[in-house]
């Protein structure tokens, strides 16, 4: 049951009904397309010229666009609608503490050029000229593909919301740093910033929405997303848990040891301490935690992917080290599981490379502390790193708001 906030609502006017239902046509068309206004008005249940009042408000909207047309037995050839990808692209950052990555993605999130790759640098305003270089080069390279609506970027740590300040960043060493209106500035475009583990979530959220699957598997999700550190997304009722300061779902730095390995944020023993990256290749080489010097420069080079491919080829210290994340991963998931009850709990990051190695690792962490059987047996989706979640929901935070729902009461 959800209750009306007497402090703040928004009341229903003669216009509400029909913005609910140019959303649902504007969802539908994504999720179905192509699809004919007959067959919109048959799922709707209501009558086709309903239906063709508010598609031809889509289409003067630029919105949606009419494609080819169908075959029919007997009267008018359907018309097919589509979301209009062709004339409209964002700039997709995935900021990260040891590389940043960026790409052009069309209306939908997919892909208009290939994913490049930097070092990140440490200090704000070289990241601003970095970015903005390689938003020009990509820009004119694909000039082609449309006008660009602005650049979405995720970013690993706390986001103010609405002014999109990053309040803290442990592993980029940040505090209050004002992104936004910098970067803004350097590309001439808009900018909206995300975290990164919310980035994940709306990706899912949307990839799932687009693909038609159930309402309840959209629902309730989270999205836990394993790199230079980890983040995590939720989506409860269809919406991105965001909490009063917008820092839900910090699980990260809820400690599984009060005297476990040194963390990136100050503390020790925090779960991302156990399972990032770092953690994992400083297990390897026999040392803890993920901070600066929990690896030698020599090792800074080796990568996740580098001791995959050495446990895959017998490597037994490679693979304990691995087996070990996955058994903290799962640890940690525990504490998400119990508290949220999510319909299915995705996985991203390199180490989902390993996830044949580390799945039953996963499985035992999470049943030895889960509170019920159904919750120890929760759904797990590894979400393969070369399908760039990251880069996804930062490429979602332009498009998403057009298809949400409008708030009443």
């Amino acid at each position: 049951m959800r209750r009306i906030d007497p402090g703040r609502f928004q009341i229903a006017t003669q216009g509400t009904s029909r913005e609910i239902n140019r959303q649902i046509v504007l969802t539908l068309v994504r999720a179905r397309q192509p699809i004919s206004r007959a067959d919109l008005a048959r799922t709707m249940g209501v009558r086709r010229g309903s239906v063709s009042i508010i598609v031809n408000d889509l289409l003067e909207s630029g919105l949606i666009v009419e494609g080819a047309t169908g075959r029919t037995v007997r009267g008018r050839k359907p018309t097919f609608l589509y979301i209009d990808a062709r004339r409209r692209t964002v700039i997709a950052v995935d900021v990260r503490a040891s590389q940043t990555f960026m790409m052009l993605a069309d209306l939908l999130g997919k892909p208009v050029s290939g994913v490049t790759r930097f070092p990140t640098p440490r200090e704000p305003h070289a990241l601003i000229e970095s970015i903005a270089a390689r938003a020009a080069a990509l820009r004119q390279e694909h000039s082609g593909a449309g006008v660009c609506d602005g650049i979405g970027v995720a970013i690993p740590g706390m986001i103010e919301y609405p002014t999109m300040r990053v309040l803290h960043a442990p592993q980029l060493g940040w505090r209050n740093v004002d992104l936004r209106e910098a970067l803004a500035a350097a590309v001439g475009l808009p900018v909206q910033i995300e975290n990164s583990g919310r980035a994940c979530a709306l990706a899912q959220l949307w990839a799932m929405q687009s693909s038609g699957s159930s309402s309840a598997a959209v629902g309730d999700l989270v999205f836990v997303t394993v790199s230079d550190g980890l983040g995590l997304g939720v989506v409860i009722h269809g919406e991105l848990l965001r909490g009063r300061h917008n820092v839900a779902g910090e699980f990260g730095h809820v400690p599984l040891s009060m005297s476990g390995p040194p963390c990136a944020c100050g503390a020790a023993g925090c779960w991302e301490a156990y399972v990032s990256n770092r953690a994992t290749l400083a297990r390897y080489f026999g040392r803890s935690g993920e901070t600066a010097d929990a690896l030698s420069p020599a090792e800074m080079d080796f990568t996740i992917e580098d001791l995959i491919a050495r446990a895959r080829n017998g490597d037994t210290k490679a693979r304990a080290a691995i087996q070990a994340t996955g058994r903290y991963l799962g640890m940690g998931l525990v504490s998400v599981v119990n508290v949220f009850d999510p319909a299915c709990v995705y996985i991203g990051g390199e180490i989902t490379e390993a996830w044949d190695l580390i799945q039953a690792d996963v499985r035992a962490g999470l049943a030895d502390r889960a509170l019920t059987p159904a919750a120890a047996s929760t759904d797990l989706r590894p979400v393969a790193a070369s399908e760039y979640p990251r880069l996804q929901g930062a490429a979602a935070l332009f498009n998403a708001s057009a298809f949400a729902a409008p708030v009443i009461a």
